[in-house]
């Protein structure tokens, strides 16, 4: 794989959507990294940039608690308000964050009012959030910070081997996704990259 393949993957893999004031918080659930992405949360809550906090996660890989009810924990225990959260502990992917976390925040508001969204978010899945995001629940404005857990810059996510898995594996899903109609491209986005070319 060339130099130029893997600009071109982590430009596609790790596209820049500056996090901007929004209607709403999205964090997508992990067992990875929970500290940094309960730090990474409460810091954006004390910025402002948004006020409700929609955090979806059901149980995954054995875990008999929720990713939701644990990452919830770590935020209460750093000082956001429950009232500040919404949970949804029963997605057991990506595609259920958006369907069954969208469908959560609609019994706690208006729904017509969330307009935009700030999500929070493993670093290497960024682009598959906003492209599952633009096909599930399309017409959002979405900004993003990513969350970057491997102690190492995005520049040099090839140089280390977690990291470096991660974003080859997300970018060798996203072609069946896209054609398992799971996800839609984002407008004014590269389209995904023909390497070696």
């Amino acid at each position: 794989m060339t130099p130029d393949d893997l600009q071109r993957i982590a430009q596609y893999m790790m596209p820049s959507f500056p996090p901007r004031r929004a209607d709403l918080g999205f964090l997508f659930g992990t067992r990875h990294g929970v500290p940094e992405f309960c730090a990474a949360a409460h810091a954006l809550w004390v910025d402002g940039m948004f006020e409700r906090l929609l955090v979806s996660g059901g149980c995954t890989a054995g875990i008999e608690r929720a990713e939701a009810d644990i990452i919830a924990e770590g935020l209460l225990a750093l000082g956001m308000p429950a009232s500040s959260l919404i949970l949804e502990t029963q997605a057991t992917n990506t595609g259920q964050n958006v369907v069954l976390g969208r469908a959560r925040v609609a019994e706690e508001i208006d729904i017509a009012s969330v307009r935009s969204v700030v999500v929070i978010g493993k670093a290497c899945s960024t682009r598959r959030y906003l492209m599952t995001l633009q096909r599930h629940w399309p017409g959002l404005c979405m900004s993003v910070h990513p969350v970057n857990y491997f102690g190492v810059p995005d520049a040099r996510w090839h140089e280390h081997d977690a990291f470096r898995a991660r974003v080859l594996g997300e970018f060798g899903k996203i072609p069946a996704y896209l054609a398992q109609d799971f996800l839609a491209e984002i407008e004014g986005c590269a389209p995904y990259p023909q390497l070696g070319g």
